[in-house]
């Protein structure tokens, strides 16, 4: 897990795909070193269609990349890992099915969430809404930093903290022991998310 900035997508944020994968190719040479693919709401043609171009974009940047629950298109795109929901798979059951050939990471807003992901063979998790944010709403109240910094004394997997993250929090999140943050809006929703990835690099501590 040699990555801090792990990049979602959203399709909604752009006029169309190709804009979108022009936003996520300028990201990563900015420097962001993974990517999760999150269009919950494609077919899942269209879905793998995509998966393909993003592997040839994440491999030619030598990103780690990743796919939204669904494992079985994680595997025929050749990703290098899936990321799982609360609402889907348990953990210990997908990572029965794909032994190790992809790495595992979860979702977790709850520190029982965060132990039941350990136990069941996750590789990584991220946690969160740490503030507010639109895009997790549905989760409730923030958890805070407090919270990260409970879980990181009980949980020996990387974390990666979520949930309205800007730049004006790496400090703080990466004092509380993340070692990185999941970035939608922070990077994709900007003008420039080339120069909004290495802003994010520069106050982890990652570039000068």
């Amino acid at each position: 897990m040699d990555f801090t900035l792990y990049l979602i997508t959203d399709g909604s944020l752009f006029p169309d795909r190709e804009a979108m994968l022009q936003a996520i190719e300028a990201a990563l040479e900015g420097g962001v070193r993974a990517v999760q693919l999150r269009e919950k709401d494609l077919p899942t043609r269209e879905l793998l269609a995509l998966a393909y171009r993003l592997r040839d974009l994440t491999e030619r940047h030598r990103a780690g990349f990743f796919i939204n629950d669904r494992f079985d298109i994680a595997l025929c795109a050749g990703a290098d890992g899936v990321h799982l929901g609360q609402a889907g798979l348990p953990v210990h059951a997908v990572r029965k099915t794909v032994g190790d050939k992809l790495l595992i990471g979860v979702s977790t807003h709850l520190r029982e969430e965060a132990l039941e992901a350990e136990r069941g063979g996750a590789d990584f998790i991220t946690f969160g809404p740490l503030y507010p944010t639109p895009s997790k709403l549905r989760y409730g109240d923030p958890v805070g930093v407090s919270a990260l910094k409970k879980v990181r004394t009980e949980v020996s997997l990387p974390i990666f903290g979520l949930g309205g993250v800007k730049l004006h929090h790496c400090t703080e999140v990466r004092e509380a022991g993340a070692q990185g943050v999941a970035l939608i809006s922070g990077i994709l929703a900007e003008a420039d998310p080339k120069k909004a990835a290495k802003k994010y690099l520069i106050l982890w501590g990652e570039k000068k």
